[in-house]
């Protein structure tokens, strides 16, 4: 009597004789690949032909169960910009992985279950998820008397902690002692946009959207992706804690993972070298933030009141590169703007270029190099020299 999986025997099997017939055999350290049909055979040999004969059989599906492996929460389509005036939509993606059979995800708002509306397919664009019941644009900045005005012209220079940017630019390069250590960026007060938001007009509570997906795996695992789709509205769902949970036959209670919609505040800028010379190249870089930022939010750098040193009007990305800086941006001012769909925050930052013993004052351009101008005297210096030879 042996046991048999597609017909080849698994192991050596202990066969007792009595009023029945009995058999076991033992899979240790059961996996994935483990799952599948078996069957028993009952047969007695012919000592004659030596051929067996096969006089029962049975057969049973082992259902091998596994539990996920990793659960993860993502918001889709980001990093996306902050909008004060037109209601976005906005996505979670719950990806669990590893589980078999598929598990069952639910999301949570603040620990309470979320009610959702299903979709047999996601929409085709995150638009047709608006109603005209969910929300209203304002279409006009003086209907909206939440901005605070903070202006950076209204700060005074001892406020500011350093002169003001209108000065002469070359008055500033000077080898002064009380600047040899100073950073080469000034510390500007934080603008806030986010928390500042105008009065949505929602008229009901949010309607969720739900939408999930399974997708095989070849270990015979499923990936499970759960979507929760709603029109955002700031005001209220800034640091609001939503959660996605599974439950499964193999866990004993549920796996989870959450995060937290918070927007940005407080960037953490650094500037290397911390003191910059003339034809230095300059990197200003967000390090991080006060607070968690979740979703992953987008960093535009604008030059105030002109562009930056490449022409450019602006920069998108945490680092601003600027190559070869010139006496000129000694007292310019940049800004970083960093935003995701639940708020943006606006952080100046002045840079102070002091001067470079190995470049003479006055010779340097808008690249850090000789000025067009010193090199066409030098020439015209030559050709009359080259004349006075010759005549």
């Amino acid at each position: 009597m042996s046991l048999c999986r597609d017909l080849k025997p698994l192991n050596d099997t202990f066969l007792s004789l009595s009023l029945f017939l009995s058999i076991s055999s033992r899979l240790p350290e059961v996996r994935i690949s483990d799952n599948g049909p078996y069957e028993c055979h009952v047969g007695i040999y012919d000592r004659a032909t030596r051929e067996k004969v096969v006089l029962a059989s049975g057969n049973i599906f082992l259902n091998v169960m596994s539990p996920p492996t990793s659960i993860s929460v993502i918001a889709a389509d980001t990093p996306a910009p902050f909008s004060r005036y037109q209601a976005q939509n906005f996505t979670l993606v719950c990806i669990v992985s590893g589980g078999k059979p598929a598990p069952m995800v639910y999301f949570k708002r603040d620990g309470e279950l979320i009610e959702v509306v299903p979709l047999m397919e996601p929409p085709v664009n995150a638009a047709s998820l608006q109603d005209g019941r969910a929300s209203r644009n304002l279409l006009n900045r003086d209907l909206d008397d939440t901005k605070m005005q903070r202006s950076l012209s209204l700060l005074d220079p001892e406020d500011r902690g350093g002169r003001p940017y209108t000065e002469n630019p070359l008055k500033g390069l000077t080898p002064n002692q009380e600047l040899l250590f100073s950073p080469a960026t000034e510390t500007i007060p934080e603008t806030v946009v986010s928390r500042e938001f105008p009065r949505w007009i929602q008229n009901l509570e949010p309607t969720y959207y739900f939408h999930h997906t399974h997708i095989p795996i070849s270990d015979g695992t499923v990936e499970v992706r759960a979507m929760l789709m709603w029109t955002l509205n700031p005001q209220i769902d800034n640091e609001a804690l939503f959660s996605c949970e599974v439950k499964h036959p193999a866990l004993s209670m549920p796996m989870q993972s959450e995060v937290t919609l918070v927007a940005p505040k407080g960037p953490k800028i650094m500037m290397t070298p911390m003191r910059a010379r003339v034809g230095d190249t300059v990197r200003i870089l967000v390090q991080g933030f006060q607070n968690e930022v979740f979703p992953e939010p987008m960093f535009t750098w604008t030059r105030v009141g002109s562009r930056l040193l490449d022409g450019s009007a602006e920069h998108d990305g945490k680092e601003l590169v600027l190559e070869r800086v010139p006496a000129e941006l000694n007292g310019s001012m940049y800004r970083c703007t960093a935003q995701n769909p639940l708020g943006s925050t606006d952080t100046h930052t002045r840079l102070i270029v002091f001067e470079n013993p190995n470049i003479p004052r006055g010779t340097e351009d808008s690249n850090g190099s000789a000025t067009a101008h010193s090199t066409f005297r030098l020439t015209l210096a030559i050709i009359l020299t080259v004349t006075l030879e010759l005549t």
